[in-house]
């Protein structure tokens, strides 16, 4: 096993995205060769299932960027407005998490998740050897661009919600700041500004939170990544960083882990074992390629975009900090902007509050469509 996927395996993807781990994993197979979770995946599948006349259900391959990607597009009404959600890792879709919080969405939105370049099901579509040159933050962003055009087409859309998380909130704001005619807004989700920003106040919180606790283990583990980021965080600096501030409550708050997240994949009626496990290869293939591109990625000196702009922050998120987001977000000139605060959520406000989550979608982000038609009727 290579140390990047022994490390994914153990901690973190790498913006806040937390790989199983054996305790979060479970049984493969139950008796005969079946997946003990058959069933229940085929409950929540018929349960989810979209039944209404207007509305979208499908899942297929997009030829972007020269390769084969998969997409799930759902929603209850047809003429509901588009918001694509760009998940984080950069191979840790949410696809197989999404039957966690995403049903009461698609009542106001079609939304389409997307297994991006080497992730998930669009990692087995593909040789892993043909993409790896490909890996780049440049190739990414294209690739959405490429995506936001097939939905505007096939679905009949002059533009889309753009909703990045993590990883894809770099994407996101490349998206934003290169094709802002093809948004109605952009929403940041554990938003990244500037990774190195975000990593030393992660870094001292976790390193404060060690020393109040009097964790000898993790101020010693810490101590010796000093000075951090230090300008690179390959070689399994970032893992032992993200170890502790997973522990401390900075990705799931009030929690030392977030295996809820990684066992409710085993249940999604969209993901095959096969699927899910290559998560941790696409992992493995993207990782040291995005961190050797790191220090590329400053929005700092972004003070004008041309689409509305919404962030939304958990307070307790130190896997990519707040602080940075609301910083940038407060000196930036746009058509509308909000801030959105989920003071009880860290990295993964849709799961952690769920609730919230989705009036803010409804009652914030919702009407930038329909104050434009772009809505049911």
């Amino acid at each position: 096993m290579t140390r990047t996927l022994r490390s994914f395996l153990l901690t973190t993807c790498i913006i806040g995205c937390v790989a199983t781990t054996p305790a979060a994993a479970g049984p493969e197979t139950g008796a005969g060769g079946e997946s003990p979770y058959a069933e229940a995946k085929r409950i929540i599948g018929d349960v989810q299932r979209i039944v209404t006349p207007d509305g979208v259900q499908e899942m297929y391959r997009v030829p972007l960027g020269g390769i084969d990607q998969w997409i799930s597009v759902r929603g209850a009404d047809r003429d509901n407005p588009i918001l694509l959600y760009l998940h984080g890792g950069p191979a840790a879709p949410m696809m197989p998490a999404a039957w966690t919080f995403q049903r009461p969405w698609e009542d106001y939105f079609t939304v389409v998740q997307w297994d991006q370049r080497a992730a998930g099901k669009t990692y087995l579509a593909n040789d892993p050897d043909a993409v790896a040159p490909t890996i780049l933050i440049d190739r990414y962003v294209a690739d959405t661009i490429e995506l936001i055009a097939h939905l505007r087409e096939t679905y009949g859309k002059r533009k889309v919600f753009l909703l990045g998380h993590s990883w894809g909130s770099i994407v996101g704001m490349r998206t934003l700041v290169e094709k802002p005619e093809w948004l109605h807004a952009y929403i940041g989700l554990g938003q990244i500004i500037q990774p190195g920003l975000g990593e030393r106040i992660g870094y001292e919180y976790a390193l404060a939170q060690a020393t109040k606790d009097g964790n000898r283990e993790a101020i010693v583990e810490l101590e010796a990544l000093a000075p951090y980021p230090g300008g690179d965080v390959r070689g399994g600096r970032i893992d032992r960083q993200r170890k502790w501030v997973i522990h401390y409550g900075g990705h799931s708050a009030y929690r030392d882990n977030s295996d809820y997240y990684f066992a409710s994949q085993r249940l999604s009626p969209d993901y095959s074992e096969a699927d899910r496990k290559a998560i941790g290869l696409g992992s493995a293939l993207t990782l040291d390629r995005i961190l050797g591109q790191w220090n590329d990625v400053d929005f700092r000196e972004v003070r004008k975009v041309e689409a509305p702009v919404l962030m939304f922050m958990g307070r307790h998120d130190y896997s990519t900090p707040s602080r940075a987001a609301a910083d940038w977000l407060e000196q930036v000139e746009a058509p509308a902007k909000q801030a959105v605060w989920f003071e009880h959520s860290a990295h993964f406000a849709p799961l952690e509050e769920p609730g919230r989550t989705l009036m803010a979608l409804v009652t914030r982000v919702r009407p930038l469509a329909k104050a434009v038609g772009d809505s049911e009727p």
